[in-house]
């Protein structure tokens, strides 16, 4: 076996390899020896079939294994031996003419063939102790607490059926069927029986809910709106609709009193428990928020402290996802990059600059796990995959099967918790100092950097 390496630029490598025919031929050899004692055919007792009846048989697809097992460990040898952290799969360019390829797999030529590599940087770590964070970190108010309560009294308000006659106001739920058409043509997901509809409270496209002010049970009356250009479905975005409209039922709001039973209702022993469970929860929020800024400047150290050349493959392939993501969004919210103050071009700029700094940072991350041996254990995967799995109930099983028997989609529960611990890591070496803000501050900062 021969092999030369014929290009080094940066981060790539091409090697020639050329296997002479007789080394294939003997693995080759050596695999009809195998099948010599499984083979079955009439006329033949087992392991009697003479051993050129099973090449004539069975030759040109043993030479095919042989030639895909001999490229597969040759391509390994080659980053073994060298040290190489693959960016990307290798690129192999086998013989395609047709003669070539039935004298090769006919036994009649050296395999010669040229595979592409493209490699991980060598990336020299930065002084993570240098690093100077600031976690911004809100407490809990009795205010918002209240105001947390109130939403949840809301949503828990009862409603009592107004006395016959009664027309709908303002805050009441109305229960209708409808029927919705565009240009006279019922569309698809425009017709709904039993739907409760709370006047006011902005669930229906605008308009539709105010309409219903003033209708009583039995009514039928017909309701004009405009769904928002916006709309989620791009079909009916932008497009005006008429729903017939049959009342079938008004109900009054009734009241709500913040107390011992309502909180015995909710499953709490006692208002105090609720407004303890309640500031738990704003706690629990405000920690996720201040690990995201806090993460986010850190994230951003590390992209100020290491630059490198990046692979080329895994920069455009994490490009091409940003930018699917990108104008699949445009187009679900019926968009153009104009309507968002910019142009294609200059978007397709600003969104490489991500995907770059992406796969940086994953590289840096990658790199950092790997000198300091932080893994994820088997417990934890486990516990992420019955995390996931009770997001679907009743289907559990079958989302433990699903990661079990799917090592790409077991590897994508796998990442994010590696990426947690590294960070966990890094902000025990990093200077970090709390500041204190308020609940105003910390929500903006969130928005500012989503």
């Amino acid at each position: 076996m021969q092999v030369t390496e014929t290009l080094s630029d940066g981060l790539k490598r091409e090697y020639a390899v050329s296997i002479p025919i007789a080394e294939l031929a003997s693995k080759v050899d050596a695999r009809i020896a195998e099948l010599k004692d499984k083979v079955k055919l009439n006329g033949f007792r087992p392991g009697k079939v003479p051993v050129s009846h099973i090449k004539k048989m069975y030759g040109r697809s043993a030479m095919a294994e042989v030639i895909e097992a001999s490229v597969r460990d040759v391509n390994q040898k080659i980053v073994t031996d060298n040290n190489f952290k693959l960016a990307a799969d290798p690129k192999v360019t086998l013989p395609t003419e047709e003669a070539e390829v039935e004298k090769l797999i006919t036994g009649g030529a050296d395999l010669n063939y040229t595979v592409g590599i493209e490699i991980v940087p060598e990336i020299k770590l930065g002084d993570f102790k240098t690093i100077k964070l600031e976690k911004p970190v809100a407490e809990v108010a009795e205010a918002e607490i209240d105001e947390a309560l109130d939403r949840i009294a809301k949503q828990n308000t009862p409603f009592e059926a107004k006395a016959e006659g009664a027309k709908a106001a303002s805050g009441d739920r109305v229960t209708i069927d409808f029927v919705g058409t565009i240009d006279g043509v019922a569309f698809q997901g425009g017709t709904g029986q039993d739907i409760a509809v709370d006047i006011g409270s902005g669930t229906f496209i605008p308009g539709f809910e105010e309409q219903l002010v003033g209708i009583a049970a039995g009514e039928n009356r017909t309701v004009k709106a405009t769904f928002p250009a916006a709309y989620a479905n791009a079909e009916l975005a932008g497009k005006a609709a008429e729903f017939a409209v049959t009342a079938k039922k008004i109900e009054a709001p009734g009241t709500v009193t913040l107390d011992d039973d309502f909180a015995k209702q909710l499953g709490l022993e006692s208002l105090a428990k609720l407004r303890d469970a309640v500031k738990e929860q704003i706690g629990r929020d405000y920690q996720r928020m201040s690990r995201q800024k806090v993460k986010r400047a850190l994230l951003d150290a590390l992209d100020k402290m290491h630059k490198f050349e990046l692979p080329p493959t895994l920069a455009e392939e994490e490009f091409n996802r940003v930018w699917s993501s990108v104008t699949e969004e445009l187009k679900a919210e019926n968009k153009t990059f104009e309507d968002e103050n910019t142009t294609e071009e200059k978007a397709k700029e600003e969104y490489r600059g991500i995907a770059e700094r992406r796969v940086r940072l994953g590289l840096v991350l990658a790199e950092i796990g790997d000198k300091n041996k932080i893994t994820v254990g088997d417990e934890e995967l486990s516990r992420a995959v019955a995390e996931r799995a009770r997001q679907f109930a009743g289907q559990e099983q079958r989302v433990w099967d699903y990661y079990r028997q799917n090592p790409e989609a077991l590897a994508s529960l796998r990442a994010p918790i590696y990426e947690e611990k590294v960070v966990d890591f890094l902000l025990e070496l990093a200077d970090v100092t709390e500041k204190k803000v308020s609940r105003e501050d910390l929500m903006k900062e969130e928005d500012e950097a989503a």
